[in-house]
C-alpha cells in the first residue's frame, strides 16, 4: 500500500507519504512516472475529478483538438507510434494519458474524487499537512500539477443570472442539451471558440459570435497519418524520434521572432491575412476579422474551417464583447442585440492567479495567493516560492509557451523535480529546501527585463497578462534554454531547513508519563 498510517488528527487517520502530487493531467502523470523512474514509490496522486486526464478530460466540446502536432504533444519517454492524425483530437489524447497511467503502473498511486482542500506547512516537523476529500495526509514534498487550464472563467455579465435559456462554458460542455435548431451565442474567439463554431454551425438555427478582439488565424496543416507511417514508427523507433526532432526544431527556429525581433513578424501577418482573404470574400466581414495588433501578441490560432463557417448564412459576427443580458436578448458593448436560446462561453481560464494558491499556507502563515497579491505570480525557475519549502509547481509562473509544446516544458520541470529530491537525499536527516528571496527576485527580474522586448508585451490585452499588466505566464526563451536552466538545482539558491532539535530528554520523558 502506498504511504503509511502516521497518526490520528482530529479523529481522522493521517497517511504519510514522501511525495504528494496534486492533479492527474499531463503534469501530474508525468511527475508520477518520473518518481517511479527515480525509484520513489511512496507517493500519491490526488485528483479532484473522477477520472484522470486534466484538460483533456474536461474539454469535450465539438471539434476539440490540440493545436500542437501529436508527435510533439506527448512524452518523450512514452512515444505513441499510432497517432491517427498530425493534430489529434481530444478522445485520442485522453486515451493516450490513460495508456500512460497503465503502462507505468500509476493506478495504485492515484486517488480519484480526492480534491485537495488545504495544504499547510508544518515548520517543526518539516512536512506538509494536506486536507483532502478522502482524508488527511502529510507529505515531505508536494508537487502541484493543477495546470493553468483547469478552472474556467465566466465573466460577470449583468443580467446573465436571469437568462431563461441554457448557459455553459466550453470546458463544461452540456452534452445533454440539444443545440439543433436553437439560436446559440458563442462568447469569445480563443482557441476553443474557433473549434466550436465550425463544429456546431451546421446544426444550429442561428449562431451569433461575440468577438471582443479578432485572433490571428493560420492554416492548420492537419492530415491523417497513414497506416504505413504508423507501422514504420512502431517498427523503427528512430523514425518517430526524427519526426519529433524535426517538429521541435522548426519551432525552436521561430522563437527569436517572438522573443527578440517581433518587428520581423510582418511576413507571418501577410500569410495570415492571405488565409483570411481566401476564405472571406465579404469585405465588411473581413474587416471585422482582421486584427490590428502584432501577430503573436495573443495566441496564434490554427484552423481551416473557422473562417468558412463565419461566412454561412446562419452566422452573425458581432465585433464587440457581450455587455448585458436582458431576458433572452443579448446586448453587445456597441449596442448590437441578438436573441438566443443558449450561451456558450469560450472565455478561458484562471491562468494568472492559480486557484490552488488560496489553499496553500506557507511557513509564515500566509497563503500563496496572499504572497502573490501585489506583485503577481513569481517563482524561482518556475518551480519554487520563498516561504513554501518543499513545494514545487509544474507549469508554474512564466513557464508557458507561445509557439511550441508544453510537454517539453513539463519534462524540463520533471528534471528539476528529480534533482530537487536527489539534493534533499544528500543532505541527510529531516530537511527541507526553501527558495531564497534574493535568488527568486534576481530570477524574475531577469525574466521581466527580457519580457520587455517580446511580442507578448507589444500592447495587446491577452490572457498572458495579469491584472497589473505584468506577463507572469510565458517563458521568454526557447524550450532548449528552459531545459538547460532547469537541468539541475543550484543549492545556493535555496536555504536548507532542518527540524528543530529536542533540547533535553526530560520534557520528552515527562510527556511520556
Amino acid at each position: 500500500m502506498t504511504g503509511q498510517i502516521d497518526r490520528e488528527r482530529h479523529g481522522r487517520t493521517v497517511r504519510h507519504v514522501r511525495v504528494a502530487v496534486i492533479g492527474a493531467g499531463f503534469g501530474g502523470l508525468g511527475a508520477a512516472v518520473r518518481l517511479r523512474r527515480e525509484g520513489i514509490t511512496d507517493f500519491v496522486v490526488l485528483e479532484r475529478a473522477g477520472a484522470i486526464g486534466g484538460t483533456w478530460r474536461d474539454n469535450t466540446y465539438p471539434g476539440c483538438a490540440c493545436d500542437v502536432p501529436s508527435h510533439l504533444y506527448s512524452f518523450s519517454f512514452a512515444p505513441n507510434p499510432e497517432w491517427p492524425r498530425a493534430f489529434s483530437g481530444q478522445p485520442h489524447i485522453r486515451a493516450y494519458l490513460e495508456q500512460v497511467a497503465d503502462t507505468f503502473g500509476l493506478r495504485p498511486h492515484i486517488r480519484l474524487n480526492c480534491e485537495v482542500r488545504s495544504l499547510k506547512w508544518d515548520t517543526e516537523r518539516l512536512h506538509w499537512e494536506i486536507g483532502a476529500a478522502d482524508g488527511d495526509y502529510t507529505a515531505d514534498v508536494v508537487v502541484s500539477a493543477t495546470g493553468p487550464l483547469s478552472d474556467h472563467r465566466i465573466p460577470d455579465v449583468p443580467g446573465l443570472a436571469d437568462f431563461p435559456g441554457k448557459v455553459f462554458h466550453s470546458s463544461r460542455w452540456d452534452h445533454g442539451y440539444d443545440l439543433r435548431g436553437k439560436r446559440v451565442a458563442v462568447v469569445g474567439t480563443g482557441a476553443s471558440a474557433i473549434q466550436i463554431v465550425p463544429g456546431i454551425q451546421p446544426e444550429v438555427a442561428r449562431l451569433t459570435l461575440f468577438q471582443r478582439t479578432p485572433p490571428w488565424v493560420l492554416p492548420r496543416a492537419d492530415r491523417a497519418i497513414t497506416a504505413a507511417e504508423q507501422w514504420l514508427h512502431s517498427r523503427v523507433p528512430a523514425t518517430r524520434a526524427v519526426r519529433r526532432g524535426m517538429l521541435w526544431g522548426a519551432r525552436e527556429l521561430q522563437v527569436g521572432l517572438f522573443t527578440k525581433w517581433p518587428d520581423r513578424l510582418g511576413a507571418l501577418e501577410r500569410w495570415a491575412a492571405s488565409h483570411l482573404r481566401k476564405a472571406v470574400k465579404d469585405p465588411a466581414l473581413r474587416a471585422k476579422l482582421l486584427p490590428d495588433y502584432r501577430i503573436g501578441c495573443k495566441r496564434i490560432l490554427l484552423s481551416n474551417d473557422y473562417y468558412p463557417a463565419l461566412t454561412r448564412p446562419n452566422v452573425d459576427v458581432v465585433a464587440s464583447g457581450l455587455a448585458a443580458v436582458r431576458g433572452s436578448t443579448l446586448v453587445a458593448a456597441d449596442g448590437t442585440e441578438a436573441e438566443a436560446d443558449a450561451i456558450v462561453f469560450g472565455t478561458g481560464f484562471r491562468v494568472t492567479d492559480m486557484p490552488i494558491a488560496t489553499r496553500v499556507t506557507g511557513a509564515s502563515g500566509t497563503t500563496l495567493a496572499q504572497e502573490w497579491k501585489n506583485g503577481g505570480m513569481a517563482a524561482l525557475r518556475g518551480a519554487s516560492v520563498p516561504g513554501f519549502p518543499n513545494f514545487l509547481t509544474i507549469i508554474g509562473p512564466n513557464t508557458g509557451l507561445g509557439n511550441s509544446s508544453m510537454i517539453l516544458i513539463i519534462e524540463a520541470q520533471l528534471n528539476y523535480l528529480a534533482d530537487f529530491l536527489r539534493q534533499l537525499g544528500t543532505i541527510g536527516g529531516r530537511a527541507a529546501l526553501d527558495a531564497r528571496p534574493s535568488a527568486t527576485r534576481a530570477w524574475n527580474r531577469r525574466l521581466q527585463q527580457r519580457m520587455t522586448r517580446t511580442v507578448w508585451n507589444t500592447g495587446c490585452d491577452s490572457w498572458y497578462l495579469d491584472e497589473h499588466g505584468r506577463n507572469t505566464t510565458v517563458w521568454p526563451g526557447s524550450t532548449g534554454e528552459f531545459r538547460k536552466v532547469t537541468r539541475r538545482v543550484d543549492i545556493a539558491e535555496y536555504q536548507v531547513l532542518r527540524a528543530p532539535r529536542v533540547r533535553s530528554a526530560a520534557p520528552v520523558a515527562q510527556a511520556a508519563r
